[in-house]
């Protein structure tokens, strides 16, 4: 299976999109300010169980996950950057060749920045495409940039807000638990790079 990324911008399945990830993750003011502080709480406030984080990345999410999730990725340098840090990740291939892809082996499926780098129905077959193993009763969560981190990188493809990820989780029968935003109310995405749209939903 293939979900190659691609953007008028660039890709994301290349040495240079990790590269950019860990270069921005690690700048020193962000390391200074500890800035992933609230956004690892509100992961951790969520209580979601043993999760498989798709579009894991380099592995910020399964950290703030401490240990208890897995991490799916198209990149394979972003996979072992997350190896070397110590995280569970796989490419999609060796994900679905591991012993994790079995019927609701997941309490909690995570797609952080994932939906506005593809257009809907990649979405859709992206995301069907791990809910059997997302066991019934089980949470996705959809974190998603609003306009102004939309606008920041050149390989998202389609601004996905409440409306966008609603129709998709309930396209895939899913039950929309809540939408909100987060660290800030909804204007201040139009300025704030990092303000992002929350949508939980459920599995029947």
């Amino acid at each position: 299976m293939s979900e190659t990324v691609k953007a008028s911008g660039g890709t994301t399945d290349g040495t240079d999109y990790t590269d950019r990830l860990q270069r921005l993750s690690g700048a020193g003011w962000k390391r200074a300010l500890n800035v992933q502080a609230p956004y690892r709480w509100n992961i951790r406030r969520l209580e979601l169980g043993f999760t498989l984080d798709v579009g894991c990345g380099i592995g910020r999410n399964l950290a703030h996950l401490d240990g208890n999730g897995v991490g799916v990725d198209h990149n394979p340098t972003s996979i072992s950057a997350c190896r070397e840090a110590g995280l569970t990740a796989f490419t999609i291939e060796d994900f679905f060749k591991s012993e994790y892809a079995t019927p609701g082996r997941f309490d909690a499926i995570l797609g952080a920045h994932l939906i506005e780098h593809v257009e809907e129905e990649q979405a859709k077959e992206i995301v069907s495409s791990y809910l059997p193993f997302l066991r019934s009763g089980g949470r996705a969560v959809f974190i998603t940039p609003q306009e102004r981190g939309f606008a920041s990188d050149a390989t998202h493809v389609r601004f996905s807000g409440f409306d966008e990820v609603g129709k998709i989780c309930t396209d895939l029968g899913l039950t929309l638990d809540r939408q909100f935003s987060f660290p800030f109310p909804r204007p201040t995405g139009k300025v704030f790079t990092y303000n992002e749209f929350v949508t939980v939903a459920r599995k029947p």
